[in-house]
Order: structure tokens, then sequence, then C-alpha cells
């Protein structure tokens, strides 16, 4: 879609967001939808309707993706704005694969900020009065799509996700499933980009006044967000406290602390001990190590936060850290984006119930 936000919102009122249906002759394809919706960018990825199979072919095919901006109604502040941004992204990804609402079987939206059954009931509630009656519809928080983009749809293991935010979200072979973290900065993402950044921050102002030990910290966000002084600090930081661009400043405390700064390596190792602590309480409340605490199970890494680092290896500790209570855990890095995750939940809970349907 071209045009600014404005222009957007405006198609979106006017319906003309999906006007591009009209012009586009009916094809016999059938198509799934995939989107992962965080607080910083939001994915849709379109995938044609794959045979029912338990191999999946590779590379996996896709028709189309789009992004859009943040969808996470809790971060944009108004959930009118992140329902126009997912509706955008989906209209997009539909239009640019040659294919339209009816050629839809099934979308799985995967969002951060859904939190309850009640989300998902108020999400899907416009989902319906958007795809035609025959098209399944599935609602999920945007950590449930990262653990399938590791175990190619297959909901088993634990997913720690650490990026603008945090979160840890688990599920067993039956179905049980918790979470741990993920309420927000307000709340405590402790290990997260914004958490990382916001504890450096916290630490340039202390060092500044004299309640803390001087930090390197300093002078490199000062550099990286061109202010001369940590007097000014105060105001850049609440001119826009959106939550990525606090969490933007997280490579800078990296950097410091591999340039063995106290301050910005003790930061980390608490960040590394919270994301940890995260995955294990997920552990224990499912029981994914079995009786004897050996049992192996999917630890799924997702987020800018985990990436590999030169010297200061924030995921690799993070595996040590967890390893130590549950020998079984074995990280996977996905090859996939989120968004193909979601695309094959979409998939995968399309098959079941279609199988289930033959049976009756």
């Amino acid at each position: 879609m071209s045009g600014t936000a404005t222009d957007v919102m405006k198609r979106y009122r006017n319906g003309e967001i999906w006007d591009f249906e009209n012009e586009m002759p009916t094809l016999a394809r059938d198509v799934i939808l995939g989107l992962d919706g965080g607080t910083t960018s939001t994915l849709c990825i379109c995938i044609p309707l794959m045979p029912f199979s338990d191999d999946l072919p590779d590379p996996l095919p896709v028709l189309a993706t789009a992004v859009a901006g943040c969808s996470n109604h809790n971060s944009v502040g108004a959930e009118t704005a992140a329902r126009e941004t997912l509706e955008q992204v989906m209209a997009e990804a539909l239009s640019k694969s040659g294919s339209n609402r009816s050629s839809v079987r099934a979308v799985c939206l995967a969002v951060s900020g859904v939190n309850h059954p009640t989300d998902q009931e108020r999400i899907l509630s416009w989902l319906r009065h958007m795809f035609p009656s025959h098209v399944k519809l599935f609602v999920e928080n945007d950590a449930v799509a990262a653990l399938a983009s590791g175990t190619l749809g297959k909901l088993h293991g634990c997913v720690l996700i650490a990026g603008t935010g945090t979160i840890a979200y688990g599920f067993t072979e039956d179905g049980r499933e918790a979470r741990a973290a993920g309420a927000g900065p307000v709340l405590g993402d402790w290990g997260s980009g914004y958490g990382i950044a916001a504890q450096a921050l916290t630490a340039v102002v202390k060092a500044h006044d004299g309640r803390g030990p001087q930090t390197m910290l300093t002078s490199d966000i000062l550099r990286t967000i061109g202010l001369s002084s940590p007097d000014e600090l105060v105001g850049w930081t609440y001119e826009d406290p959106s939550w990525a661009r606090i969490a933007a400043l997280a490579p800078v405390v990296v950097s410091c602390a591999e340039a063995s700064d106290p301050v910005a390596n003790k930061i980390l190792q608490y960040s590394v001990q919270e994301l940890a602590e995260s995955v294990k309480a997920v552990v224990r409340r499912l029981n994914l190590c079995g009786q004897d605490g050996n049992d192996c199970f999917a630890l799924v890494m997702v987020g800018g936060v985990l990436a590999a680092n030169k010297r200061w290896d924030i995921g690799k500790e993070v595996v040590s850290c967890i390893s130590k209570d549950y020998p079984g855990a074995y990280p996977i890095r996905p090859k996939v984006e989120p968004a193909m995750g979601a695309a094959l939940l979409a998939w995968n809970y399309f098959k079941k119930q279609s199988e289930n349907g033959l049976k009756c």
C-alpha cells in the first residue's frame, strides 16, 4: 500500500483498503495468512495451502509478505490504530500475492498484547466481520508463533523472546500452556531490550548525580543519541518514551560490557538471570523436564537481545544458566520468521479441523 499513515487510515475508514479485490479475477488457489504483530513491527506472510502431510517442503513456499508498524494495542495506545495496522498488512499481503479474501482458508494472528481469552475474542470478533464465513480464524500471543517458527508449527517446548520486550511461553504435548514475564516495561520485563536500556539510562543518571559509579555508558549513550550532557537525558527520554526507542540503546550496553565496563556488565548479568528464570518458571509449571528433570525439550530462542555477539553472548549465557538445572533443554534458533510460524499454525489448525471433519 502506498501513501502516508493518514492516507491508509482514510482508506481503511472508507473501506477502500480492500478495493483491489474489485479488479482481481477469481482465483482457484487457496492461501493461508500468518501474521506476527509485535511492539516494533508487524509482518504478514501469505503461503499457498499445502497438501496435508507430515513432511513440509523445504524451502517453505511464500507467495507474498507485507510489513507495517506496531500492532500491540498496549503500545500504540489505541485499539483502533492497532486494528488498522493489522488489516492494512493483511490486505497488502493478499494484494501482492494476487489473492483475495475469498481465497483464504485460514488466518492466524499472533499479536503481542494478547494476554487473556477476552483479548482473543475481541480480535476474533472483528476478524469475523472482515473475512468470509468459511475462513478459519485463530488468534494467539506472538510468543506462540515464535515457538512454532522453531518447531515448524508444532506446539511443544518453550520459547524465549527477548527483543523490545520479553516473554517465555511453553506448551506440553497434551495442550497445557504456561507463560512468564511479558507484562510490559511498567511491570518489569527485565532482560528485554527495553529493560537493559532503561537500567543503563538509570545508571548514567546515577553516575552523573553521584549516586552510582562512573561508567562508559555515559559517553557512549550520549554520543549515540546526540546529546552533550546527562542533564539532557530527562528531556530526551520523556519526549518520546516509546518502548522501541528506548530498547534501541541495548546494543550500546552490550558494546560497553564487551569493553569491560563493570556497570554494563552487571546489567547484562542481571538480564541473563531474569531471562533464565522466566524459562525455568515455565518449565517447572509444565514439567517439561520430566520427573527426573532430565527430559529433553525444545527451547526456541527469538529476538535481537539473544543474537550472538562477539564476546558478550546473552543468548549463550541464558542457555548455560538454564542447562545447569535442566540439562535436557536444547536451544533452537529458528530459520524462519515468527510470521511463518503463525502461517504454519494456521495450516496445522486447518489440517486438524479438516481431518476431524472427515472422520465425523
